[in-house]
């Protein structure tokens, strides 16, 4: 049974019946069959689809966001920007697919050769919580524009929000079995990567799952792109513009209550301007209201689960434990729902566990470096790497990007995803790029044409 519990009350808000294995059967059989004709369709058809999409979406926003804040606990505000969001990544799409995936014209010894990059059918998207219509659409966007069909199987935490997912393309009489809501339950995916008519795979999640997923797929020989966990470090330097630092890590610490792969999670502030740093983000972090997420003026909502929240407390306390100066928050509060308060642990050094492992919740982690390159070097002394921030100097922010060891990083600004730039991480971060140009060509054959005779 695939059971939503509102994490605001803590308890039960629907349970859904999950598909059954004839169900399951259906549903590869109308993917694969959707196939042939999606994959021969334009650029403007598969566009028009998108664009129907992406305006259904915008105007039944507030219903699809209320799904996100009692299934998972967005706040309000949060959950209507991820539904525009994600109507912006259908239209990008339907924008720059064409451009995207134009032919490669390469000199060879053929009269004429080239790069075509055409569709490979069924593929399979692997979904998680706590983005539920953005990461949805970040997969299925791009993969439908390249002429395969989706098949999402989402988070078992959401089921409303992934059925509503669905149907959007039902409500725009999108052709039949090109996107589908596969809600099956955890045992069952196994089975379905390996069905012969799924050609890839995208996940999102964590670490651990990741390796089962990416291992599963490779025994088939089939390919996967992953967007796996992220410890990311916000660099700030003394010649930083330090005030604005601390409010643009405030915002990427708490969005989502820090429920977030990308969020800034190990601040490291070079030793002169430490003692600032910390005092700012205090006043900040201490300022912010935790509460419903319904409520308009709510800043941070609880966390998704109950044992997502524990595991936070256990790194929170462990880390208190071990050294770390607990300026806010760090008890669990009594009351129900599943809320942890926003919580700011300072001296915080590299063997504690809020530093090794990664924190999925509204904790701000600060460590002191004795400089730039110790800082450089706090922040790669980790598996991860997914994305990091720097606040200095631009030119030397990217003199620093060469040498971090993630695949995405913000110069004096928010590290976020968006439909034009490519994102994903290296390390035990994950594989693959999604997003951009560089995401629309994961789920493409690269199929390369030699024309005869050879040119003399």
């Amino acid at each position: 049974m695939l059971k939503a519990i509102n994490p605001t009350t803590g308890k039960l808000l629907h349970e859904v019946q999950p598909a059954s294995d004839q169900q399951v059967e259906k549903i590869l059989s109308r993917a694969q069959s959707a196939w042939p004709d999606w994959r021969d369709t334009s650029f403007a058809e598969r566009a028009k689809v998108l664009r129907d999409v992406a305006r259904v979406m915008r105007e039944d926003v507030e219903h699809l966001a209320l799904l996100m804040t009692e299934e998972m606990g967005k706040p309000i505000r949060e959950a209507r920007g991820e539904v525009e969001k994600a109507a912006w990544c259908a239209e990008h799409y339907a924008e720059h697919a064409e451009e995207y995936l134009k032919i490669d014209v390469l000199a060879s010894d053929a009269t004429s050769s080239y790069v075509q990059y055409l569709p490979l059918g069924a593929i399979l998207g692997i979904l998680p919580w706590n983005a539920p219509f953005w990461l949805a659409f970040r997969f299925g966007a791009p993969t439908l524009m390249a002429g395969n069909t989706c098949l999402m199987k989402h988070d078992p935490h959401v089921p409303a929000c992934a059925e509503a997912i669905g149907k959007l393309f039902e409500r725009v009489d999108a052709p039949a079995g090109i996107f589908q809501n596969l809600p099956i339950e955890t045992d069952k995916v196994e089975g379905v990567i390996r069905d012969e008519r799924i050609q890839a795979v995208s996940f999102t999640g964590s670490e651990e799952a990741g390796g089962i997923v990416a291992s599963i797929a490779a025994s088939e020989i089939k390919h996967s792109v992953l967007e796996l966990g992220g410890s990311d470090p916000a660099i700030v330097l003394a010649d930083a513009d330090l005030e604005k630092a601390a409010d643009t890590i405030t915002l990427s610490r708490i969005i989502n209550a820090g429920q977030s792969c990308i969020a800034a999670k190990r601040i490291i502030v070079e030793a002169s301007v430490y003692h600032h740093m910390v005092e700012l983000l205090d006043k900040k972090l201490g300022a912010l209201r935790l509460g419903d997420p319904r409520e308009e003026d709510t800043d941070v909502g609880p966390i998704a689960r109950e044992d997502l929240r524990d595991n936070l407390h256990r790194q929170v306390t462990e880390t208190i434990e071990a050294g770390a100066r607990c300026l806010l928050g760090g008890e669990l509060p009594d009351e129900d729902g599943f809320y942890y308060p926003v919580t700011l642990l300072a001296d915080v050094t590299a063997d504690m566990a809020a530093a090794r492992e990664e924190t999925f919740g509204p904790v701000a982690v600060v460590m002191k470096a004795a400089s730039a390159d110790d800082a450089l070097a706090m922040a790669n002394d980790t598996c991860y790497g997914l994305a990091a921030a720097v606040w200095t100097d631009a030119g030397r922010g990217e003199e620093m990007a060469v040498k971090l060891e993630t695949g995405q990083v913000a110069i004096n600004g928010i590290v976020k995803t968006d439909p034009r730039l490519p994102s994903g991480g290296i390390k035990r971060s994950g594989i693959g790029r999604e997003l951009g140009p560089h995401g629309i060509h994961e789920f493409v054959n690269a199929q390369q044409v030699w024309i005869g005779p050879v040119r003399g």
